[in-house]
């Protein structure tokens, strides 16, 4: 066990070592063509951010010629950043520059990868229940359960199948309790997340083993549990030989969600009837009034962070990856016991050009975690997505996090489980080159 620890750190050290070599090869590479017209290239970069993100702020916050403008600068001013790159002959130099600092972020996230985050919580090898029920929506990821036969899988590996009437509504909850009143000492769902979320409350009321079965349009939950998400099948396998880990379960209102729970912006456009017919179209046609002035504004508290006047945020069941493009959809860890908050106020384009440039760091954007987050508006109710679902709820309203809450049935085995990492912080990666950290997500 010590020899295998020396060796990844060893590994993981490497792996830091090479990121930073590329990225300061990446800075060497811009620096010697600075009298080439490498130091104009530079300075055209950061004005074409700056034209870019104005003009996206543009093109969703106005109507008529002023949107076309912003399109047009969207769209122009990195085209005529490629453009001057070529005439100057400078095209080179950029991509061996981008080619090295993609070599840096991918050496940087193998430097902070640590075991897969199925394997990153205490897994308990579990006998195979004897009453297992799962819950199946025939309608959802465009008919998995029928394109992938779910049900006879399930049924074969000795489960009750519970198939919902796509043409009324079901009530999903009253469905799991009546399937517990009967003895079920298992229960699963193959669906949405939405879905999901309303059994794995019923789970967890009765402190019954969960099983997901990655059905569903996007599966983020079946995603960060390591599910197979190609092949939703094999989710099944849990059923004869599984193992339980225990991860947190989000709270919105009295309601369960298991990924995200959205305010302001978002939450109103997927309220919109037509949204779901026409979601581009809706989110353009409603951009200008939600973010010029007509939309709710919202005020929140993170564990005693105020967080005034909020176009929009979004409340996760454990913080997402921000801050490099290879984390921002994934989870690393569901058992940290905290929610991931995320607050965005934009206000101008020149607003819209500095959290282009500082990201993170801009006064637009706050991203922090907390245990209980308390969120309020001028008016009574506000709509919130709760898994993508639109509601409206009564103000305040309140998210909180049940850390390892829901017990999980998973497969032993589970070839869609990837390494992850901790958020890349160059600041970890340093220490980790020169042996001052260890390795493995936060």
């Amino acid at each position: 066990m010590t020899v295998s620890g020396s060796t990844s750190s060893a590994g993981a050290r490497l792996w830091a070592r090479c990121a930073l070599l590329a990225a300061v090869a990446a800075v060497v590479v811009l620096l010697l063509a600075i009298g080439d017209g490498g130091l104009l290239m530079l300075v055209s970069g950061l004005a074409a951010l700056v034209v870019s993100a104005s003009g996206t702020w543009w093109m969703l916050s106005r109507r008529g010629p002023m949107r076309w403008v912003g399109a047009l600068l969207m769209v122009g001013a990195p085209v005529g950043l490629i453009v001057l790159g070529l005439r100057r002959d400078l095209w080179v130099t950029a991509l061996v520059a981008l080619a090295l600092w993609g070599a840096a972020l991918v050496c940087a996230r193998a430097a902070l990868r640590g075991p897969s985050h199925a394997h990153s919580v205490r897994a308990v090898r579990r006998a195979p229940p004897g009453r297992p029920v799962v819950i199946m929506n025939p309608k959802s990821g465009d008919g998995k359960v029928e394109r992938f036969g779910l049900a006879e899988r399930a049924e074969e590996l000795g489960a009750r199948v519970i198939l919902l009437d796509t043409s009324r509504r079901s009530d999903v909850t009253a469905l799991a309790r009546e399937a517990v009143s009967e003895g079920a000492d298992l229960l699963g769902v193959a669906g949405g997340d939405g879905t999901q979320a309303l059994v794995a409350a019923v789970a967890v009321e009765h402190d019954l083993p969960f099983l997901v079965v990655a059905a569903g349009t996007r599966n983020h939950f079946a995603m960060d549990l390591g599910l197979d998400r190609a092949d939703p099948s094999r989710c099944l396998d849990a059923l004869t030989d599984g193992e339980e880990i225990r991860v947190d379960l989000g709270w919105v209102a009295g309601r369960a969600f298991v990924n995200t729970v959205s305010f302001g912006v978002y939450a109103e456009v997927v309220e919109r009837p037509e949204y779901r017919d026409a979601k581009a179209e809706t989110a353009l046609g409603a951009m200008p009034d939600l973010l010029g002035g007509s939309g709710s504004r919202l005020d929140a508290v993170a564990d005693g962070t105020s967080l005034p006047s909020q176009q929009a945020l979004l409340i996760s069941n454990n913080p997402y990856g921000t801050g490099d493009p290879f984390g921002a959809r994934r989870r690393a860890r569901l058992d940290r016991g905290k929610l991931g908050v995320i607050g965005i106020r934009v206000d101008s384009a020149a607003e819209a050009a500095d959290l282009a440039l500082r990201g993170s760091m801009s006064s637009g954007l706050n991203v922090l975690t907390a245990r209980r987050v308390e969120v309020t508006a001028p008016a009574e109710t506000v709509p919130v997505a709760v898994d993508g679902e639109a509601l409206t709820l009564r103000t305040p309203v309140t998210c909180t996090i049940r850390p390892r809450a829901l017990r999980v049935l998973v497969p032993r085995h589970r070839p869609g489980a990837p390494a992850v990492a901790a958020p890349l912080r160059w600041r970890r990666v340093i220490a980790l080159a020169f042996g001052r950290e260890e390795a493995g997500p936060e």
